[in-house]
């Protein structure tokens, strides 16, 4: 009944999606394009098909080691990789070309679903992280897709939030084939929202296997030689809220170090121009990475492109992670911790809690609260090489450590394909 009613409401509620994406298309028209892929139509899909869903950029670029892993494992199989957002395709197409499929996720109605799965006929679900849709999953075991959580987390918050409508999630639990938590922890929530112990286990964050391909290295072993000695800090995947603390920031290090240079990468691309605008409003002189500027006697460095905020890590001599000044749960430490750069963040990382735990605990990371003291560490580090460079191969270490998860998840996936 439960079940009935949610889809129910989905179907009430997507004329209203479905206006809303068509607003939102007046600022960003790409939104507008295969929007009826959202519906389920999508083209028809031969052979093995592994299904990848990804919910955005953040879980796409988690998903390439593993997609890469796949094809190299077995070549014949047809991956079809989707997300919700327009952002998380682009990346997607970006690191993979014409190597794997593409499509938008449908929405969650019962008849987009059941499209969608005629169409594409997938032999497998893999789900990044944590996007449980009751109607994907329900229609797809009904149909004996194995259904695979992988790299799978999930906060106190949100498993407090599960246990209150347990009745409507435990059967979408029952549903799941595989969770291949990133933690215990991760692990025992799940167990308490309906997944069968069995059916769980710990094989951590595939995060930590970071994957930066030659032709990203060689790019941004050009854009550092470029800047010659200057120091370089970047801030990335910003939100509103940070950009103003950043910029103070920012601007005592100048005192400091006249020929810093910041580079900033907001998160969404269409904070982009807002941002610039609030740089120049502060009097910084401002490059667009988008325009081709050059860099000399730029101060701030705008990454207004898609699919190059981690060339732009390796170009930078430490990172500051954004969505932690804020309480937003943070984003990915390991992209800068994988190129052996010190690694600097906000309180709030709810989101990636097991991966910081792992990063405060042999001091791979440094947690600030805000400006002054963002500037405080940035000026240490530019200050003293030699910590600089211990603290980089600090988060390296981690991330060496740690390695290994990518393996467990491809042979799971592989023995069911």
């Amino acid at each position: 009944m439960l079940q009935f009613i949610y889809s129910q409401l989905i179907r009430l509620a997507l004329p209203f999606i479905l206006l809303r994406l068509w607003w939102q298309g007046r600022q960003a028209p790409e939104l507008r394009i295969n929007w009826q892929q959202r519906l389920g139509f999508v083209p028809r899909t031969s052979g093995t098909v592994v299904w990848v869903h990804a919910v955005s950029v953040g879980e796409t670029i988690a998903a390439a080691p593993m997609v890469r892993r796949l094809l190299a494992r077995n070549p014949d199989i047809t991956i079809l990789m989707t997300a919700m957002t327009d952002t998380g395709l682009t990346q997607a197409m970006k690191m993979f070309g014409d190597q794997v499929q593409y499509a938008y996720a449908p929405y969650d109605t019962p008849g987009s679903i059941r499209r969608f799965l005629n169409r594409a006929n997938p032999r497998i679900l893999v789900i990044m992280e944590t996007e449980i849709w009751p109607n994907m999953i329900r229609q797809s075991r009904s149909r004996r897709v194995p259904v695979f959580l992988i790299n799978a987390r999930l906060s106190e918050r949100s498993a407090r939030g599960y246990e209150r409508v347990k009745s409507l999630v435990a059967p979408i639990m029952r549903s799941i084939s595989w969770v291949a938590a990133q933690a215990e922890k991760d692990a025992e929530r799940f167990r308490r929202i309906g997944v069968a112990a069995s059916k769980v286990s710990v094989t951590g964050s595939v995060k930590f296997d970071v994957d930066i391909p030659e032709a990203v290295r060689k790019i941004s072993f050009q854009l550092r030689a470029s800047l010659s000695d200057r120091p370089v800090w970047i801030a990335g995947s910003t939100h509103e809220g940070e950009e103003a603390q950043i910029l103070a920031a920012h601007r005592q290090i100048l005192e400091a170090h006249p020929s810093a240079l910041l580079i900033i990468v907001p998160r969404h691309p269409e904070r982009f121009e807002s941002v610039a605008d609030t740089i120049i409003q502060q009097g910084f002189s401002l490059a667009r990475r988008s325009r081709g500027d050059g860099l000399v006697g730029a101060e701030v460095y705008l990454g207004d492109t898609m699919g190059e905020l981690m060339m732009l890590y390796g170009a930078s001599d430490a990172a500051f992670v954004g969505g932690s000044l804020i309480k937003r749960g943070g984003h990915n430490p390991l992209e800068p911790a994988g190129w052996g750069i010190p690694v600097i963040s906000g309180p709030n990382v709810f989101n990636f809690e097991t991966i910081y735990q792992r990063l405060v605990d042999d001091r791979g990371v440094v947690i600030v609260s805000g400006a002054d003291e963002l500037f405080q560490h940035l000026s240490t580090l530019f200050d003293d090489v030699d910590e600089r460079r211990a603290s980089g191969q600090r988060a390296l270490s981690v991330v060496n450590k740690n390695r290994g998860a990518l393996d467990r998840v491809v042979d799971g996936i592989i023995e069911r394909v």
